[in-house]
């Protein structure tokens, strides 16, 4: 096996530009349709140049091969110490060169993944309990499989794994050899840690492979597409629908202000016709309006500026001597009879008269205005 970094020829500590161009470089040096006379090798080569700028290109696949490098490398990481872990190991996989191509054929893509996952799966399975022994976990399946069926719930599944393997083996204290119960507790706090560094080393290992594979992974990447093209039809026939919908606004809008127009106009025809019926019933009331006792308005214009041609219309008997004002209907003579600006001035005209014609303080103020009118005649 060989380093991704000497595939692409960089160094590594090489940056994202240098990873690109060099793979540029190499892809066309590399491609099988530029190479008809080797076809073979080519693909072989091109194919490892690709895996190289795969893995490099992806700063966590990065960051996690520059960790695990010389254990890739080498097929696998050694554990040390007297016990031989038998567990799989998973690093050998990290590498287009244990499959052939993304058939279901012996040396595939999801026939050799497919046998890792179920090996590590039976390694577990002795030290589930029994509930969960009687669970079958999800089956890689095949090229063929369904994603909401079988891929889904496959890798649901494995990118949260957590090994039921028990790692007692990697502890380095034997608790019976204890003096004194204060070191066997410490014994005990010390092995606890190994036992959860190694378990939490092959959760992540297991994970990250998880993660690996699903990147390359075509049934993932044709479901991810089915997803962006429906979304992308979601949202055209969302804009699709707010175009109508905005459209049909408008065309509301333009039916309501043609109605509101139309309705406008018939309502002042009827606010004219009503002007005309009133106005023929109680003549044309105009000037200054007077609030009446119980609340009603006398609004008979004053004829003291009235041109002669106009106050030939007014009736004698309907005249005001005490306001000056002329009336042309009872109801609005009545009106202003009853109004209390009226009353103040014939209170305020008779009191004027005693003062000035010594009149005879017995006679009340109607007989006084009966008198005013009568010389009012007179004058005219």
């Amino acid at each position: 096996m060989k380093c991704h970094y000497d595939v692409l020829g960089v160094p590594k500590d090489a940056t994202n530009d240098d990873l690109k161009k060099s793979y540029r470089k190499l892809a066309l040096k590399w491609h099988p349709d530029k190479n008809q006379d080797n076809v073979e090798e080519c693909t072989i080569q091109f194919r490892l140049v690709q895996q190289a700028y795969d893995v490099l290109s992806d700063p966590h696949e990065r960051a996690w091969y520059d960790k695990h490098r010389e254990a890739i490398l080498q097929g696998g990481l050694g554990h040390g110490g007297e016990y031989e872990d038998k567990s799989l190991n998973v690093y050998a996989y990290f590498n287009s060169s244990c499959y052939s191509g993304c058939g279901d054929d012996e040396n595939g893509f999801y026939a050799v993944y497919g046998k890792v996952f179920k090996t590590i799966a039976e390694e577990d399975y002795p030290y589930m309990d029994s509930k969960e022994s009687d669970w079958e976990m999800p089956n890689f399946g095949n090229s063929q499989s369904s994603y909401e069926d079988t891929v889904h719930s496959f890798y649901a599944y494995w990118e949260s794994y957590s090994t039921a393997k028990s790692y007692v083996w990697v502890e380095k204290y034997d608790t019976r050899e204890a003096p004194h119960r204060r070191v066997r507790r410490l014994m005990e706090g010390e092995n606890k840690k190994l036992r959860d560094t190694a378990k939490k080393q092959r959760n992540e290992e297991v994970r990250e492979l998880v993660s690996y594979v699903r990147k390359r992974d075509e049934r993932v990447k044709a479901n991810k597409k089915r997803l962006e093209e429906r979304a992308e039809q979601v949202k055209k026939m969302a804009q699709e629908q707010k175009l109508r919908h905005k459209q049909q606004m408008k065309k509301q809008m333009e039916n309501y202000q043609e109605t509101g127009w139309s309705a406008m106009s018939e309502l002042e025809g009827d606010l004219q016709k009503l002007e005309a019926n009133i106005a023929n019933e109680f003549g044309d009331i105009s000037g200054e309006h007077e609030e009446s006792e119980d609340g009603s308005n006398d609004t008979e214009p004053n004829t003291e500026d009235l041109p002669d041609d106009e106050e030939q219309y007014t009736y004698d008997d309907l005249f005001c001597v005490a306001c000056n004002k002329a009336f042309k209907t009872d109801k609005a003579f009545t009106n202003h009879e009853n109004s209390k600006r009226h009353k103040e001035k014939v209170a305020l005209l008779c009191q004027q008269m005693k003062e000035e014609d010594d009149l005879d303080l017995d006679l009340d103020n109607e007989d006084i205005l009966v008198k005013l009118s009568l010389d009012s005649d007179k004058k005219r």
